[in-house]
């Protein structure tokens, strides 16, 4: 029953009154249909065919009323009043169907809308604890499941208030024979109990099995140029038949555990019927008018009971995704960057001085820091390179530059003003950042370009083509600016994704221009062109390069050299090359060799 309740204050945050609205309906109609039934009886009694005894029963004083109107009137006034009760019924059916369509849907939504909105806004260490096919499941497989639980609850709740109306009315005409019959449909749902406990043990070994399943397929897609160059489509393919197998198992043992739950339902039904009749007639003496109506009534009343039970068991299999939804929401709320606000409205952030770093030290894991003891000041309008081995720290840094991680402890300050959540947004309309993975959407070039400057001009594109030596390639395709460049941007080489990566950071006009490993894919000549434009930048913009190719830094105004989280050098490139036996003079002097 927690279960239902958790559902229904879920259902309630969003639909509020009018899900009430849709119950009080639900009741109207089964009033009407239970109207409907006891209609039934005067009507047969006044045909002549069947002479009711209603002596003694709840219906005698109905029937004796309308003993006393005559044939030729009484008839046509009950059947008219049953017929509008019949119509009446299926409007109220239909806009209750109608209701619950928009409810459920509309749920559907607000918590695929609530679930991308929280995932926006968590941190960057969400994002990196959290594999990223997961998130892709709980957005899509997941939220579906959700769904079709609201549709199973709105059902359940449809069929509970429907089976109490139905049992009022029998309870009014015959108290005992209701009750045994009460009896033994609660002995029964005790009896099914086991059915709901393997219903959301099924549940999770589902949730479980989709993560598997969209997580392996994420990563075979994105790893498809490994697998073909590394002949193992064999194996992949062994992998995915394993699973699917799974899959449909799982699927059968549901359709099993379903089935298995309605053939009881079914079966005792028939004997619970065929029992209370004879029960009814041999012990409780009912009257034909009385027993016809109970029969009726409970002929359609069982297969609302195992409806409930149904819906019970569908709300149990999907409630472990609803919660797992639900989870995950919670976990982006508390890693929460920053309050929501219009970001279109939030200005740039001025950098007029420095960018300073104040004893930071920051870790991913418990036991090492990433970086430690970091001081450090990065001059307004100047290009700042960091430099190091790998893993030396340099990315880390460059992601609390950017205030994607936070400090564990230590400061950020932008001209003396810590960075905090209250600020972070106007310093990331400051910053335009080039991946060393370039990431391009499956768009034109036009739209990716004009996805951070939605207002650009053409003069002002070909401005920024020009500066990333982007322009020449981009006239020779066929559709230009309205070509589009795949998945990922994978119909262009690697160099040409960095070049329009690197004009789309520079279209936006930043204040900081953060490269990570930004010309790694160009070749020599169009290496030494972004050099140059980069050199044109200095004194208009903040520019911090990371580097592996020392070349590329040889006119930045300052070099930090990291080496295990920490800054070990730290000058001009010219003064830093000529200190013998430095790690960085080690660096310049093995890629001199290997340039050989």
């Amino acid at each position: 029953m927690k279960d239902i309740l958790y559902f229904l204050k879920q259902i309630h945050t969003y639909s509020g009154k009018v899900l009430y609205i849709n119950m009080i309906a639900m009741v109207l109609i089964g009033l009407l249909d239970g109207i409907g039934i006891l209609l039934l009886i005067p009507i047969i009694n006044m045909t002549g065919i069947v002479n009711f005894n209603a002596e003694g029963t709840s219906l005698e004083r109905v029937l004796q009323f309308l003993e006393n109107i005559p044939s030729t009137v009484g008839l046509p006034v009950i059947l008219g009043t049953y017929v509008m009760v019949v119509i009446f019924y299926h409007l109220v059916e239909r806009q209750i169907t109608i209701r619950n369509t928009k409810i459920q849907h509309g749920f559907f939504r607000y918590i695929r809308v609530e679930t991308y909105e929280a995932l926006l806004h968590a941190n960057w260490n969400f994002f990196i604890k959290n594999r990223k096919s997961d998130l892709v499941n709980l957005l899509t497989v997941e939220i579906a499941r959700s769904s079709a639980g609201t549709h199973s609850f709105l059902q359940f709740i449809a069929s509970l208030l429907f089976t109490f109306i139905q049992i009022g009315l029998a309870l009014w005409l015959s108290p005992s024979i209701t009750l045994f019959v009460l009896l033994c449909g609660l002995v029964l749902l005790l009896f099914n109990r086991k059915f709901l406990k393997h219903s959301l043990a099924l549940g999770n070994r589902n949730y479980i099995l989709g993560k598997e399943y969209i997580g392996g397929i994420t990563d075979q897609i994105n790893g498809i140029k490994d697998i073909k160059s590394n002949t193992l489509e064999e194996s992949r393919l062994h992998w995915y038949k394993g699973i699917t197998k799974r899959m449909e198992t799982e699927q059968v043992q549901y359709t099993i555990l379903k089935t298995t739950s309605q053939f009881y339902y079914k079966i005792a039904s028939a004997v619970f019927m065929a029992l209370f009749i004879f029960l009814a007639v041999q012990l409780f003496n009912a009257q034909t008018a009385q027993l016809m109506i109970i029969v009726a009534i409970f002929s359609r009343l069982w297969p609302r009971v195992a409806g409930i039970q149904g819906s019970l068991e569908q709300i149990a299999t999907t409630l472990p995704s609803f919660k797992a939804v639900k989870a995950m929401q919670h976990e982006c709320r508390v890693a929460r960057e920053f309050d929501q606000v219009n970001q279109s409205t939030v200005k740039p952030m001025p950098v007029n001085q420095e960018i300073q770093c104040q004893s930071i030290y920051f870790r991913y894991i418990e036991s090492q820091y990433a970086l430690q003891n970091i001081n450090l000041s990065i001059p307004a309008n100047h290009m700042t390179a960091f430099v190091g081995k790998s893993g030396a720290g340099k990315s880390t840094l460059i992601d609390l530059l950017m205030g994607l991680n936070q400090p564990e402890r230590g400061q950020l300050l932008i001209d003396g003003v810590p960075l905090t959540s209250d600020n972070l947004v106007s310093l990331r309309q400051a910053i335009s950042y080039v991946p060393q993975d370039p990431f391009l959407f499956n768009a034109s070039i036009r739209e990716n370009l004009k996805l951070v400057v939605p207002n650009a001009t053409e003069a002002e594109i070909w401005e920024a083509l020009e500066f990333s030596s982007a322009a020449e390639f981009v006239r020779k395709l066929a559709d230009g600016l309205d070509t589009l460049i795949g998945d990922r941007g994978i119909k262009l080489s690697g160099g040409e994704r960095q070049r329009i990566v690197l004009a789309r950071a520079i279209l936006r006009n930043p204040s900081i221009l953060v490269l990570d490993e930004a010309t790694s894919a160009l070749d020599t000549e169009n290496e030494a062109n972004i050099q140059a434009a980069l050199e044109r930048l200095k004194g208009k913009m903040t520019i911090i390069v990371i580097a592996h190719r020392l070349s590329t830094i040889r006119n930045a105004d300052q070099v930090v050299v990291l080496e295990d989280g920490q800054v070990i050098q730290q000058g001009g490139f010219t003064q830093l090359a000529e200190e013998k036996r430095s790690v960085f003079s080690n660096l310049l002097q093995n890629q001199m060799k290997a340039t050989l």
